[in-house]
């Protein structure tokens, strides 16, 4: 972001440029570094994956209309902060939703207080002392501002950290008690929380402390490269066990212009694995007779309102349910009530549809060793797939009981269909269901 922020010219920035043993059981880290996420019901998480790029002001519709010839597919929006540099004409909830709406995925950036040794002129900073109490309110103030704009709990609010003299033992602390804090906040208010780094000093004191029981470890990483490497693996400053779960993002290209169906815009180049907005989506009832909705995705749960035909209705994501027609797939509004996708014109009445995000829940993996994956619900399915790392996201879209590990029989099923124990997931509870969660059909 150093470009946008006149932090760093460009030139300086390239200058600067064991599977888990049921029978030995570790305990589960405590609070501290993977704070549980507090999700209301109307909340998913989105992934954002291949190339995105950012600009200082947001785009016009137009113009992201133009960019839809381009490999882009993400595009960051500074959505609040003190030291916001820039003017948003055309930020507001309709363009949030209309942007979506035309295929573009959301990366929110706040850019608030700096570190008190950054490089650059940035006026409003925090120090080791300041931090904490910062951090917290900054973190309440880009909440509200989400909320504001459609951008829904389950989103990731990516911090903005911009480099820094990292030879500063007292800046260091006050980098680490600002995420730490923002963090926290954020998961208290149902978000995800990311963070965007210089890899020279951000990335690196965060790798330092990733496993310590100090400080709250953030959700996802953004990281600073102008190498024009975009590889999401090798990082020199973070090991690739450490935010390994669709928890990346990288800035390799800084300051330069691209023209896209006939317009041109200033931009960073991206390219991402990482959690970003989520925003709902608007369809039609297509059914001939009043939709029920209801608290689960089965006709088995307790009916919240009915829908008329012909209703719209502001659809979050998409999870498992009870078959109904040719559908096994329900669709999660924006009160946190379920109703038959079969129902609803999204573009498949069979399956999932690809313009929807797949209704997840993550909590970081509590294990202080690499977390199995199963084909089923208990330690007696076979493993699948690579293991969790530790502070990884487990992306839960139903929980269901199986074996029993440490207090819990809960199991969780990913959104890539494989199980982990619940045991080791930090959300609500490590013993029962977690809420929102659904029970898996």
């Amino acid at each position: 972001m150093s470009r946008w922020s006149g932090t760093v010219s460009r030139a300086a920035a390239v200058a600067i440029g064991a599977v888990l043993v049921v029978a030995t059981l570790t305990t589960p880290a405590g609070g501290y570094p993977a704070t549980p996420g507090n999700y209301p019901s109307g909340s998913s998480a989105t992934i954002a994956t291949g190339r995105g790029f950012d600009t200082c002001t947001a785009p016009s519709l137009a113009a992201l209309q133009a960019w839809r010839a381009s490999s882009y597919r993400t595009v960051n929006i500074y959505f609040g902060g003190v030291n916001r540099g820039c003017t948003q004409p055309n930020l507001t909830a309709a363009w949030v939703r209309d942007a979506t709406a035309a295929g573009w995925k959301l990366l929110p950036t706040y850019f608030g207080r700096q570190p008190f040794c950054m490089f650059g002129t940035k006026p409003h900073r925090y120090t080791a002392g300041t931090a904490g109490s910062y951090a917290a309110q900054e973190a309440q103030d880009a909440v509200a501002k989400a909320r504001a704009l459609g951008v829904l709990p389950g989103s990731a609010l990516y911090a903005d950290v911009e480099h820094y003299d990292r030879t500063n033992a007292d800046c260091v602390l006050a980098v680490r008690r600002y995420v730490s804090n923002w963090t926290v906040t954020v998961h208290q208010a149902g978000y995800l929380a990311g963070v965007y780094v210089h890899q020279d000093s951000g990335l690196a004191d965060l790798s330092a402390s990733y496993s310590s029981a100090s400080w709250a470890r953030p959700d996802a990483v953004w990281m600073a490269r102008w190498d024009g490497n975009p590889a999401l693996t090798g990082w020199p400053t973070a090991p690739n066990t450490q935010w390994a779960n669709h928890q990346r993002a990288k800035q390799y290209r800084g300051d330069h212009t691209e023209t896209w169906g006939g317009v041109t815009l200033n931009i960073d180049s991206d390219a991402l694995d990482a959690p970003v907005a989520t925003v709902a989506r608007n369809f039609r009832v297509t059914s001939t007779t009043a939709l029920n909705a209801r608290t689960g995705p089965s006709t088995a749960y307790p009916v919240t309102r009915s829908i008329a035909p012909g209703a719209t209705v502001a659809v979050i994501c998409q999870g498992h349910g009870q078959q109904v027609g040719t559908s096994a797939v329900w669709d999660r509004l924006t009160d946190g009530s379920w109703v038959a996708d079969y129902y609803i014109s999204t573009p498949s009445n069979t399956t999932f549809s690809s313009i929807l995000p797949r209704c997840t829940y993550p909590g970081q993996v509590t294990s202080t060793t690499p977390l199995t994956a199963r084909v089923g619900p208990g330690t007696n399915y076979a493993a699948t797939g690579a293991p969790l790392q530790p502070g990884a996201l487990a992306y839960v879209m139903c929980q269901s009981l199986g074996s029993l590990v440490g207090t819990s029989r809960v199991w969780n099923r990913l959104h890539d269909g494989r199980w982990v124990t619940d045991y080791y997931v930090g959300n609500q509870s490590a013993h029962t269901w977690s809420a929102p969660v659904p029970r898996c059909p």
